[in-house]
């Protein structure tokens, strides 16, 4: 199917799980619109505490989607948009394995379809014995 080096399948895995809670998603469209900011900034427009904001990065930062980097006292975030990538590309293979799979099954239709054409047009023009006595006759 997909071919990843080592180690990538995890990688995709805990992006996955990050991104599987709304509010996370929510917390990387803010990182990626503003470009880096500090948990108080971003739990200012949630409806969850600072505490909660903080515990939300800790998890994108284990997956890898985020990075915090101290800046005097205060922390920043901001996205790191490789896991995003290897996430993508893994997708990006996982499609095209399925696509020429649904092809090989349409092509092998078709060709089903066409058969089943042939024998039913030579069924009737003389039991599909082959060519009928007048047919042989001809120029």
């Amino acid at each position: 199917m997909t071919q990843e080096r080592p180690g990538a399948a995890g990688n995709v895995d805990s992006v996955f799980v990050a991104l599987a809670d709304p509010t996370r998603r929510h917390l990387l469209e803010l990182l990626a619109a503003r470009g880096e900011a500090t948990a108080t900034t971003l739990a200012e427009g949630l409806p969850v505490s600072r505490q909660a904001v903080v515990k939300h990065l800790s998890v994108l930062d284990a997956a890898g989607l985020v990075t915090g980097g101290r800046v005097g006292r205060e922390v920043r975030y901001a996205v790191r948009p490789a896991a995003l990538s290897t996430t993508a590309r893994w997708m990006a293979a996982l499609a095209a394995d399925w696509d020429r799979r649904l092809a090989d099954i349409k092509h092998r239709a078709e060709a089903a379809e066409r058969a089943a054409g042939e024998r039913a047009s030579g069924e009737g023009s003389g039991g599909g014995a082959g060519p009928s006595p007048d047919a042989r006759d001809a120029p």
